[in-house]
């Protein structure tokens, strides 16, 4: 059971942004809102942006008062502020590249590397860190890239993927804004749900 949206038509909101590319998902920024006042998972904790691109999330996270670690194998000409630290690293080599590392909430947006969700799941600290995952899935070819098996999720996948942390929120199907493609995304957090229900996170009403 969780807190979800199990629909198939996503109904994303344009965001406003002086440069729209750099704008931070909607999906992102809903679930990072709902963390606000949380006494878990808060500004100021230490959080991972994977594959981050130009950076809009750690960019975005770190206005929040996160601490920031920017992961993604090419280097942005972006200017960092000194709360994010920006590392250019191989992520779909053989061995883990952040093993080891840990956070309290990660971020992974238009990727998907199957081979090493594991691991990622294993760089959540074990209490009350959030994993806010967004991503292309099954059909999306029809609208353009990416088109390989290999980078679309099957239907209901972050599900099993993420099926050892409590799911907070849950959407797959069409997105129509800003651009259509077939969207699956998902939140979940580390713990027991007894002390989660007690008031750390406040979200939707759950299932």
């Amino acid at each position: 059971m969780c807190a979800s949206t199990w629909g198939w038509i996503i109904p994303d909101m344009a965001t406003d942004h002086a440069n729209p590319a750099m704008a931070p998902s909607p999906w992102v920024r809903q679930c990072v809102e709902s963390l606000q006042g949380s006494v878990a998972v808060k500004p100021g904790l230490r959080a991972l942006d994977l594959a981050c691109g130009g950076g809009r999330h750690a960019l975005y996270l770190a206005s929040l008062g996160y601490v920031v670690h920017a992961v993604d194998k090419n280097t942005p000409d972006t200017v960092w502020p000194a709360n994010v630290q920006f590392q250019a690293m191989d992520l779909e080599q053989a061995d883990w590249p952040l093993a080891g590392q840990q956070y309290d909430l990660i971020v992974v947006t238009n990727y998907l590397h199957r081979p090493h969700f594991e691991n990622l799941l294993g760089n959540l600290k074990s209490q009350n860190a959030v994993l806010v995952y967004e991503t292309f899935m099954d059909g999306n070819a029809q609208f353009g890239s990416p088109r390989s098996p290999d980078f679309l999720l099957q239907p209901n996948e972050l599900l099993s993927r993420m099926s050892l942390l409590n799911i907070l929120r849950f959407e797959q199907g069409l997105r129509s804004m800003p651009s259509p493609a077939m969207i699956q995304r998902a939140m979940g957090i580390t713990g027991t749900w007894s002390e989660i229900q007690s008031g750390t996170i406040t979200l939707t009403q759950r299932d």
